[in-house]
């Protein structure tokens, strides 16, 4: 049965950001209503913003007060507690019953994989404190330590506290008198990038500027306060510090990036004119920028340079030479032979070709030098046993030119030359024994 006042009610704090008191009262029904009744009224208000705010108030009171009529347990009120022949729904959305005298695990019982007794045992272990007595540079033992306490705190996030230790370590050099400008700059710049990292962007900028004091064009400094800048929208400053950062050393990709965007903001700010609204850029000496430039290669790299050198020139020699035998330009091709071997005292190749030139040229004995010392490298090298059959041919030796030939025979049976050569220097040889029998006088 519906009630006439209620449609009104509804209407008239439709838009109240809290449900009026007698849109709640709507929500309970007369006593011994219908269900038919239940429904109508609650479907009435959900076709309202606030209706719908109203049943969901109803809903988390009556879940509310569910969960305030339970019993507290041990560990206190639990919303979640299994009661008797109740199950439990898991996360996956499989139900489970409820497992009887549940607790705390007893005492030596294994949980997440260790015992109580490791547990107690982990906590007798000393942390690690081997970084404290890290070298500090010419700090005293116990700035020292500050210094690598706060690198350490730096390192784990706890920003506030490595301030605090570099601060400590700061006091601490100047109480002590110690004026070592390095080491000063290095905790000044350490203590800037904590602030920078909490946001404290003033205090970055001002012990930067310290740093940069201490030690001139220093590229952690700079960049910490080139960041600091930024984030202050100080573009100019900004732009400055990053380009004398590029200046010290040109591979910092970061500063290249940073440059880039914040041109673009200069110029939206101050047009087309926004370098000469630049401050001053100082100019980094010489000495700076070798020292962040220029490093001594190792040994290693330099002697890896120079093999890589002299391979390229040892192969643009042999090319030459190659093509010096070619155009028959023998002496031309010793020459360049001759460099190679510098260059590569043991390649037999070089020794081979140039035996070629020795005998296009005549030259018989140094050609068979060339092709002993071919053959030292590589005894069964049949090109040099067939130029050393050559040379002592052109030295009438016949006998030895013939043995080299059948050396170059039985290493490679199919070189047609060799045999050619070999019939030639056997009827040389025949020849010479005849002419020797002759002028030899009869006893």
């Amino acid at each position: 049965m519906q009630r006439p006042h209620e449609t009104p009610l509804l209407s008239q704090h439709c838009n109240a950001t809290t449900p009026p008191p007698s849109v709640m009262s709507l929500l309970t029904p007369p006593v011994g209503a219908c269900p038919d009744t239940r429904s109508s009224i609650q479907l009435r208000l959900a076709c309202c913003s606030r209706g719908r705010r109203a049943l969901a108030l109803q809903r988390a009171e009556i879940i509310m007060g569910n969960a305030q009529d339970k019993p507290s347990g041990t560990g206190g009120a639990k919303t979640d507690q299994a009661t008797p022949g109740f199950r439990r729904r898991s996360r996956a959305g499989s139900t489970e019953k409820p497992r009887a005298g549940k607790g705390p695990p007893e005492k030596g019982s294994v949980a997440n994989g260790a015992t109580q007794g490791d547990r107690n045992q982990s906590k007798d272990i000393p942390p690690d404190t081997s970084y404290l007595d890290a070298p500090a540079g010419t700090l005293p033992p116990h700035l020292g330590r500050l210094k690598n306490e706060g690198n350490h705190l730096f390192k784990n996030g706890q920003f506030s506290d490595a301030v605090e230790k570099y601060s400590a370590a700061i006091d601490g050099c100047c109480d002590a008198g110690i004026e070592s400008g390095e080491d000063l700059c290095i905790l000044y710049s350490n203590r800037a990038a904590c602030y920078l990292k909490d946001g404290n962007n003033m205090e970055c900028i001002q012990d930067c500027t310290r740093a940069l004091e201490l030690k001139p064009f220093s590229l952690k400094p700079l960049l910490r306060r080139a960041t600091a800048y930024e984030s202050m929208e100080r573009y100019r400053q900004a732009y400055v510090d990053f380009k004398t950062v590029l200046q010290i050393d040109i591979g910092v990709q970061a500063a290249h990036d940073s440059v880039h965007r914040i041109t673009k903001q200069l110029i939206e700010q101050d047009g087309p004119d926004w370098r000469q609204k630049l401050p001053e850029i100082p100019l980094v000496p010489l000495s700076a920028q070798q020292h962040h430039r220029q490093k001594d290669p190792s040994a290693e790299l330099v002697q890896a340079r120079e093999a890589k050198k002299a391979e390229a020139r040892f192969a643009s020699l042999k090319t030459e030479g190659n093509d010096h035998v070619r155009k028959s330009q023998f002496r031309d091709g010793i020459e360049k032979y001759s460099e190679c071997l510098k260059i590569k005292p043991d390649e037999c190749s070089c020794f081979t070709n140039r035996a070629i030139c020795y005998l296009r040229l005549g030259c018989f004995e140094e050609a068979r030098q060339d092709c002993d010392s071919a053959l030292k490298l590589e005894p069964t090298n049949k090109k040099a046993f067939y130029r050393r059959a050559l040379a002592f041919k052109g030295l009438q030796d016949y006998l030895s030119s013939s043995s080299d030939l059948q050396e170059v025979l039985q290493l490679d049976p199919n070189v047609q030359e060799a045999e050619q050569e070999l019939e030639t220097v056997t009827g040389l040889l025949r020849q010479s024994l005849m002419d020797g029998a002759q002028h030899t006088p009869r006893v």
